[in-house]
């Protein structure tokens, strides 16, 4: 017993004590509540505005309540600042210019932290020259007054970007501004339409004020010539206009090339060009400069042909052909057929005017590098997407009024990237840039792609009435040359940066069905010899689903690879030997597919392959046309499976669609979305006494012209 209770009295007089020296408690003491604000100091012009960022730590409530001068939310003296920091300096300078912006914390108000705000007067940036016109290709010096005083301690943007880009144009540190080689181009959702830029000066020493010019980029087909005129420049019918009120619109496009027919010479262009849409009678004056380039008015202009013929959009036995001719005037028209910078040398890091391949000119081919010279763009470089294309194109009657009507056109070719063409450039001639052979001519399109009529269509549709057998021939040089402005930096690297592949990601949930149906094949889709590692990623071919990538050795022949797999599409990423091997996590995957050469737009199709697509297309094209959504149905090769040919299907952009399979008779599909395919179409009424109509599937300029590409 008496060992019990001491042991008893041991534990109770050792927890009595260790309860009094406050065992069992903590001694730690509660965190300490911190406000930081970043930055700590800012330069702020008047009016301008400064984002701050408070950080509070110790504490899971980390709001603010912030001050500018000891006054919650500010005031019009010191400047005000918002819940989230943003202040906003007043529109005068305080005395004294520092303004004190405090973040005080909600947590614990005793906790504040402070930053200064030192308000300086606005600069007051002017650039000269203001508006400026530069022709591309050219140069202009711009300077930069600031406060008064000229200055050269300024950063130098085009259209917000330091030093500009080759779309745009390029600028130097002292203000020389490079035009681009072709004439810049915006799309409105609904078409291409060219557009100005903006250089700007920003002082260093106050980058929140800036001085600006608007700039125009114009090509020399837009403006009227003097003795012999050369093609590719802006023309059209001399009635192409309408009256509403006191509104004219009036209408144009681009002479596109010279044709020689049973000993006579003619302008080739559109019949939405020449022909008014079928409205025109023969004998109808062509003019140059069009009428949307003379003020609406025929006094600025000069007659140089005359309406001979043209294919009836609406009445015209299939194939149709947007097309028309004009009989040369005598002493009016270069007799070399030159097209404004064409030719096949350069001068002085400018394209020389030069003719195309006289002849018949060639098919296009997929992949196949082309150029155009037109009254808008003027001479723009890019490649041939899809051929064969079924489609269906819009156009309206009259200049900026009258019905639309429908033409459905087969076998046409499609160009690449809406800034190939914009609103009056159609009755461009396509040629190939390597050889100046005519391979189309330009009609229409939306606000990514350009389309034409295949040239021995247009060739065949404008024979001699009288003798079918008698076809146009192109005037122009008798050997081939290359189109030499192509070569120069400017459209090709703007071509290559408009023309890029992009991607869009597919939903998490989507990624994680491609990576259960990869891990699920794992063993068999590994077992193909070529293929290095399996990742998942986004398929090119159909944008906003996701794939499964097979990253293949580059040169090694394809082992019958999947197109699909559990209705998941795969896509061939090649490459050398890639850092990862196996089944690849989604960063590793991300990491490998980045490292690798980008995928380019189109690839080269074997014959076969091409013969397979003809065949996959003749059976299915009629049933793809007629489902909503559709607009066009061509042959391209696959981005997701390069060197493998697929079925193109344009959709109209916004339009519901049934969904288009993955492969269709063991061909892949490619989706590529767009605005509607147009021609000479204006869709926006006139807000202007002169107005212009826009054409390939480009219509009225936001300024209230209108032109017809």
């Amino acid at each position: 017993m008496r060992r019990l209770l001491w042991v008893f009295l041991f534990v109770f007089t050792g927890f009595f004590l260790s309860a009094c020296s406050g065992a069992g408690r903590s001694n730690t003491a509660p965190p300490q509540i911190s406000v930081t604000i970043s930055p700590t100091s800012a330069s702020v012009a008047t009016g301008q505005t400064q984002q701050f960022t408070a950080t509070v730590t110790g504490s899971s409530n980390t709001g603010v309540t912030w001050r500018a001068n000891g006054v919650t939310g500010g005031n019009s003296t010191a400047g005000t600042i918002s819940t989230s920091g943003l202040y906003i300096a007043p529109n005068a300078v305080p005395n004294p210019a520092s303004v004190t912006i405090t973040a005080i914390s909600q947590a614990d108000s005793s906790k504040s932290f402070s930053a200064s705000a030192t308000i300086t007067p606005q600069a007051n940036v002017t650039v000269a020259p203001n508006p400026a016109t530069v022709e591309v290709f050219a140069s202009q010096q711009f300077t930069a007054t600031v406060n008064g005083q000229p200055s050269t301690a300024v950063t130098w943007q085009v259209n917000g970007v330091a030093g500009g880009s080759t779309p745009t144009g390029t600028i130097s540190s002292t203000g020389l501004y490079n035009a681009p080689h072709s004439v810049p181009t915006t799309s409105t959702g609904s078409q291409s339409v060219t557009t100005t830029v903006t250089v700007t000066a920003v002082p260093q020493a106050s980058p929140s004020s800036s001085g600006s010019a608007a700039v125009t980029v114009f090509a020399p087909n837009q403006t009227r010539q003097v003795g012999l005129i050369k093609l590719g420049t802006t023309g059209g019918n001399a009635k192409d206009s309408s009256t509403s009120g006191t509104t004219i619109t009036c209408c144009g496009g681009t002479l596109g090339a010279l044709v020689s027919r049973g000993g006579n010479q003619y302008i080739l262009s559109n019949n939405h060009v020449l022909a008014r849409s079928d409205l025109a009678t023969p004998s109808d004056n062509i003019i140059q400069p069009g009428l949307v380039d003379a003020n609406c008015s025929t006094g600025g202009t000069t007659v140089v042909a005359q309406l001979s013929q043209f294919f009836n959009l609406e009445t015209g036995s299939p194939p149709k052909v947007d097309a028309a001719l004009a009989q040369v005037f005598t002493g009016t028209v270069d007799l070399q057929g030159s097209i404004l910078e064409l030719g096949g040398t350069n001068s002085g890091g400018m394209p020389t005017d030069g003719p195309p391949h006289a002849g018949s000119g060639v098919a296009a081919t997929l992949n196949r590098p082309v150029a155009k010279s037109g009254r808008s763009t003027g001479l723009t470089c890019s490649t041939v997407l899809a051929t064969s294309v079924a489609t269906s194109v819009q156009y309206q009657k009259g200049c900026g009024t009258g019905s639309t009507f429908t033409v459905n056109y087969t076998n046409q070719v499609l160009v690449a990237g809406g800034s190939f063409s914009a609103a009056g450039d159609s009755g461009s001639l396509i040629v190939t840039q390597d050889t100046a052979d005519p391979v189309a001519l330009l009609y229409g399109g939306s606000d990514t792609d350009t389309v034409g009529n295949p040239i021995s269509d247009v060739l065949t549709a404008l024979a001699d009435p009288a003798n079918p057998s008698v076809k146009p021939a192109f005037v122009g040089a008798s050997a081939t040359h290359p189109v030499a402005a192509c070569s120069l930096p400017g459209p090709q690297a703007a071509m290559a940066t408009r023309l890029a592949l992009q991607k869009v990601a597919p939903s998490s949930d989507a990624i994680s069905r491609a990576v259960a149906v990869r891990d699920l094949h794992a063993p068999e889709l590994m077992a193909h010899p070529e293929v290095q590692a399996l990742g998942v990623g986004a398929s090119l071919d159909h944008p906003g689903e996701p794939a499964i990538l097979f990253f293949v050795a580059k040169g090694q022949p394809h082992t019958n690879l999947p197109a699909e797999v559990d209705g998941i599409r795969t896509r061939i990423v090649e490459g050398e030997l890639f850092a990862r091997l196996g089944v690849l996590s989604a960063a590793d995957s991300a990491a490998l597919e980045q490292a690798a050469a980008p995928a380019p737009l189109v690839t080269f199709l074997s014959d076969a392959e091409v013969a397979r697509a003809r065949g996959v297309h003749a059976q299915h094209v009629e049933e793809l046309m007629q489902q909503p959504g559709v607009q066009g149905v061509g042959i391209t090769s696959s981005a997701d499976s390069p060197g493998e040919a697929a079925l193109m299907i344009f959709l109209i952009r916004g339009v519901a669609h049934p969904p288009i399979p993955q492969q269709i008779d063991g061909l892949r599909t490619r989706l590529r979305e767009s605005s509607r395919f147009r021609a000479g179409f204006a869709d926006r009424a006139p807000q202007s006494p002169c107005s212009f109509r826009g054409a390939p599937a480009h219509s009225s300029k936001p300024s209230g012209a209108s032109t017809k590409p």
